[in-house]
Order: structure tokens, then sequence, then C-alpha cells
């Protein structure tokens, strides 16, 4: 598992601002389900100041992705549009006390969202990177534009760093001769050398067999319920066809606002913990009906 501050815990386990902002006149839409990981930030500026006196949000991701969009919304309260502009990812990162490298592009979608909600405001037409650009990385779709600016932006000079923080390459591993060209074509720039690290040696499981696949995903349920449990909540493992998994969410997780986040912590960590993308989905289980003598 990462190595989570205690900051990005607090704010996965607690999230600041989640759920609609009915009042919302700046909405920022980023990501996508099907890449595991979406983001929809609300904000309620002031007309006169362009100050943002409410800031909102629902995700659909990981823990970090929680946290960080947690943090952001934090962040911009009480800023102008301007002065919300010029929070970067890695302030993101920082305001939580740091990221595991692998989740920093958690933090750069929480950047481009906020992009996209001031864009919004004023009227404009914003287009994220993954349409401007040659697609790189199929499994994710992110293309060269998003490559390029955020080997910019964070200064990243390797492969492995690229996909922290945009998670291309962190498929099928095709794309990396792509994402080499860019960050030779940028290093260059800045007067440095390119050097492609030897692909590292190690050894990759064999593919989990039906029983231990389940196991691993009974595994996470177990490990995710405790923390539902103090809340009045719980979540059973239903069934499991392919790559979706049923769940269902029980007492007080059942229905309530906080419903998604959770689903999404649990959608990484089966990821994680199977080695492969798979889909968490809640179905409603009926109450058990009372037995009615027939006499």
């Amino acid at each position: 598992m990462w190595d989570y501050s205690d900051t990005v815990k607090e704010h996965f386990y607690n999230p600041r601002n989640a759920g609609p902002l009915p009042e919302a006149n700046a909405i920022g839409e980023v990501g996508s389900i099907s890449c595991g990981d979406a983001l929809r930030l609300m904000l309620k500026v002031d007309p006169a100041s362009e100050k943002i006196t409410e800031a909102s949000f629902q995700t659909f991701g990981c823990g970090s992705a929680i946290a960080s969009s947690s943090a952001l919304t934090e962040m911009i309260k009480g800023k102008t549009l301007d002065e919300a502009l010029a929070v970067s990812n890695q302030d993101i990162a920082d305001f939580l006390g740091g990221l595991p490298p692998e989740k920093m592009h958690c933090s750069v979608m929480g950047r481009e969202a906020l992009q996209s909600a001031v864009a919004n405001y004023r009227g404009e037409e914003w287009k994220d990177d993954h349409e401007e650009g040659a697609l790189i990385c199929k499994c994710f779709a992110v293309d060269s534009v998003m490559i390029e600016e955020t080997i910019r932006a964070n200064n990243l000079c390797s492969v492995e760093q690229v996909t922290n923080y945009t998670k291309a390459g962190g498929g099928c591993s095709s794309c990396h001769e792509g994402i080499e060209e860019i960050l030779a074509k940028v290093m260059a720039e800045r007067g440095e050398t390119f050097s492609p690290a030897p692909p590292p040696e190690k050894t990759r499981p064999g593919k989990l067999s039906t029983l231990e696949r389940i196991r691993r995903i009974e595994q996470v349920i177990e490990r995710a319920r405790p923390n539902l449990q103090r809340d009045h909540g719980d979540i059973e493992l239903i069934d499991v066809e392919g790559k979706t998994i049923y769940v269902a969410m029980k007492g007080a997780c059942s229905g309530c606002q906080m419903e998604a986040l959770t689903l999404g912590g649990v959608q990484q960590q089966m990821i994680e913990a199977l080695g492969e993308l798979v889909k968490v989905v809640p179905v409603r289980v009926k109450p058990p009906q009372p037995l009615v003598n027939p006499s």
C-alpha cells in the first residue's frame, strides 16, 4: 500500500466541501470514469470581486484523488480567480504533506479542473490536453500536449515520473517510446540530455487464479469495513463478473452523499491489489422479508 501522510488520510476520511453546490456559477469537469479518475469542481464566484466564496467537488477515484480535491477546495476559497489559477499541482501536494510519486496525477487533475471551472465562469472554451495533440497513451487517453506541459511544469526527466504525474505509460507500456521522445525534446530545450533507463529486472507475477483473485478482492473489502462500521455503515461483496465487482453498501453508507467517494477509494485499492483495471459497481440489496405464518 502507498505511504500516505496524515493530512492525506484526514482529507480522504473526512473530505471538505464534498457534494453538489446548487449555487455554483462555475463548473469544471475533467477525467473519465473509464480511465479510473473523474472530477467535477463547482465554484460560487462573487461577480463584483471575482472571489471564490464557495467551492465543492464530486470525484470518482482513489483516496489521493479525494484528498487532492478536498485540499484544492480549501486552498482556493477566498481567493480571486486569478489568485486561484496560480495554485499549482505541486502546491496541492505540498498542502497535503506530500503525495506518493505514483499518485501525483491526482493533483494534476485538480489543477485541470480548476482551469476548466474558471474558463466556464468566464465564458471561454476550455479544452483539456487530451483533445489537442496526438494520442500517446491509449490505455489512459493521454496525449502529447498534456505530457509535454506536465514535463515542463514539474521538471520531469523520466518515463516513470511522467507515469506518476499523468498515468501515461502505466498500462501496456507500448507508449514508452513516444514518452521518451517528448522527454528528449523538452530536456534538450533545458540543456539536458535524456538517458533512457534500462528496463527494470523484475519478475512479473503470473496471472492470478480465480480463487486468488477472489481472496484479494475479499481482503480489500475487509480492510475497508472497520472505517465504514465506525460510521454505522458497511460494505459487502455480492458478485464478481470478469472485471466488474459488485458490492452492496449497507447501513449509513447506503445512498449517502459520500457513497461515490467510498466506492472510488475501494475501486483503486482493488486495482492495486489485483494488478488490473476493474470497476466496482454498487447494487441495492432488498432487506429480507419476514416469514409469514400461513395459519
